[in-house]
């Protein structure tokens, strides 16, 4: 199978603070919005993320085991800015041995946001990278 765009959809009853919260943190632009779904394109045109109210039986996202990561250029800069907007912590600003830097905030349905920078791996960790 050839895949052309992957992106993720959560299901959720809260689908306007997700828009307001990727909006305001993460520039997120709008590019489909009829109520109940929201497309989200992160930075205006980058990577997508969208949110839906369930469907018939499907179920809310339990808010848990997710984790989005960002990969930006500098995350030294996205941490202070993001910490000064007053956003929680999940994981603080650190330096890993399997090569980035990186901390994560929680998103309003319990997403774990990992932003980081790319950095070399240790020698325990060059091993691995294929």
């Amino acid at each position: 199978m050839k895949t052309n765009e992957l992106s993720t959809c959560f299901c959720t009853h809260d689908i306007k603070t997700c828009r307001e919260f990727y909006q305001r943190h993460f520039a997120a632009k709008v590019t489909f919005d009829c109520g109940w779904y929201v497309n989200l394109s992160i930075g205006g045109d980058g990577p997508s993320i969208q949110f839906m109210q369930p469907q018939g039986d499907m179920p809310p996202f339990s808010g848990t085991g997710v984790v989005l990561n960002f990969k930006v250029d500098d995350v030294d800069v996205e941490h202070a800015r993001l910490m000064e907007a007053g956003l929680q912590i999940g994981m603080p600003l650190e330096e890993h041995p399997w090569g980035d830097r990186g901390f994560s905030i929680p998103d309003p349905i319990g997403n774990s946001v990992y932003i980081y920078s790319e950095r070399e791996p240790s020698d325990e960790f060059k091993q691995y990278y294929k």
